[in-house]
């Protein structure tokens, strides 16, 4: 089948590229029987950018795969943060104060620890969400310091026009400023650029499903 082919193409592709790389498959929109073909390679990341259409998916499948780490790679509205921080093992979309606070606060009633990635606006680009270059060092601090979050890296999604080399190249300088050590950046047509000015973390759906 094409998934399974293009599935191991691009997982080969990243090997190569770096081995220290991790491949977050996204099945945004994906049935079932397609997600079940990746389980059985033994795939482990997949990445979902709608909360409820994740539970209603997933719940079922880690409960079966415990070994299975679901991504939010999407915008997060507060009243979906609760289902979210059930749910998913990693956000890589949080870009606020108030989405900070309310993550903190489930954390100090439960014994789940979700892994974060802060949300970069590289571009200021004002039909994205993220957090502003200037403001990311603060916003870091915040939450590590304040807040108690596992803030683990720095997410980003270039402009679509033009070549996303210099901002990848930002959010990684960034992500060394600040101590962070995981960047997740680069997508279906970008993540050979990602992955070579450091990406850890890449989110490719399309290619491996159509």
């Amino acid at each position: 089948m094409f998934i399974i082919k293009n599935y191991n193409s691009i997982a080969n592709s990243v090997q190569s590229l770096s081995k220290k790389t991790t491949l977050i498959v996204v099945t945004k929109n994906q049935q079932l029987d397609k997600i079940n073909l990746l389980i059985k390679l033994k795939h482990l990341d997949f990445g979902e950018n709608r909360v409820q259409e994740t539970s209603l998916k997933w719940r079922d499948l880690i409960s079966n795969n415990l070994q299975i780490k679901l991504h939010l790679i999407g915008k997060l509205q507060s009243n979906k943060a609760k289902e979210a921080f059930e749910i998913f093992h990693y956000i890589h979309s949080l870009d606020s104060e108030k989405l900070g606070q309310i993550f903190s606060k489930f954390e100090n009633n439960s014994t789940k620890k979700i892994k974060y990635f802060i949300q970069v606006n590289v571009a200021n680009e004002p039909q994205k969400n993220g957090i502003s270059v200037n403001a990311v060092g603060q916003f870091v601090k915040y939450c590590i310091n304040d807040l108690k979050l596992n803030i683990i890296g720095l997410m980003c999604i270039p402009p679509a026009e033009g070549d996303p080399t210099r901002y990848f190249k930002n959010l990684a300088d960034l992500a060394k400023v600040n101590n962070l050590k995981e960047l997740s950046m680069g997508m279906s047509n970008d993540y050979d650029s990602a992955i070579a000015n450091g990406a850890t973390f890449i989110r490719i759906g399309s290619k491996i499903f159509s």
